[in-house]
């Protein structure tokens, strides 16, 4: 592993901490279950200077793990994926697409929003990945609009067993760095207990 990579991971940990994305408590997740930690990146929009550089850290992740000749298109899966998908489309200049949580009921009745050609190559992004299920959601749907879907970037990824439920629907997930690893990061930094780090990697082992 590069040291730019691990840079990287460091400073997303880093940031991650400044705006209090990681929580404790118990959560319910999207996938249904309950969770010891929740990791909001809705937030970090809210914090200019932090969203600006997540950006860049998604654009570098791009540009190295699957190329900016690799893919057509950008979608953005909701909600928190779309704000990084709309700032990363704008800045490789790839027209920008995103996934509805609900099927439109007017007008053209679509579940993707944004000019999509049969044949075009999508790239998806979404902030983190637990079980997958968003995002082979998306990918159905971008699919059955003629769209080719191959990749997905995230952030994060939970460690909960996304990334080979993706690799089932035939799509390769890009990510920054584990919990695990974000957990380490922020215990070695002090921004969290040592019970706190025993705590992520009780729930990663689990799984």
């Amino acid at each position: 592993m590069g040291l730019e990579t691990e840079e990287m991971k460091s400073e997303l940990a880093r940031i991650l901490s400044r705006v209090g994305a990681l929580k404790f408590g118990a959560f319910k997740l999207t996938s249904g279950e309950v969770s010891p930690y929740y990791l909001d990146l809705r937030i970090v929009p809210s914090f200019p200077d932090a969203f600006k550089r997540i950006c860049d850290l998604y654009i570098a992740l791009i540009k190295s793990d699957v190329g900016a000749d690799g893919f057509d298109r950008i979608a953005g899966i909701p909600t928190a994926g779309i704000s990084f998908a709309s700032i990363a489309s704008y800045s490789l200049e790839k027209p920008f697409l995103y996934v509805r949580s609900t099927e439109r009921q007017h007008g053209r009745g679509r579940w993707v929003e944004g000019i999509l050609l049969p044949g075009d190559r999508v790239l998806l992004m979404d902030d983190l990945i637990t079980k997958g299920g968003s995002i082979v959601k998306s990918a159905e749907a971008v699919r059955a609009e003629g769209g080719v879907v191959t990749d997905a970037v995230v952030l994060l990824n939970r460690e909960e067993n996304g990334e080979a439920n993706l690799a089932k629907s035939g799509i390769k997930l890009h990510y920054v760095l584990t919990t695990s690893e974000l957990a380490q990061e922020l215990c070695d930094m002090d921004a969290i207990t040592e019970e706190q780090l025993d705590t992520i990697l009780k729930r990663v082992k689990r799984k």
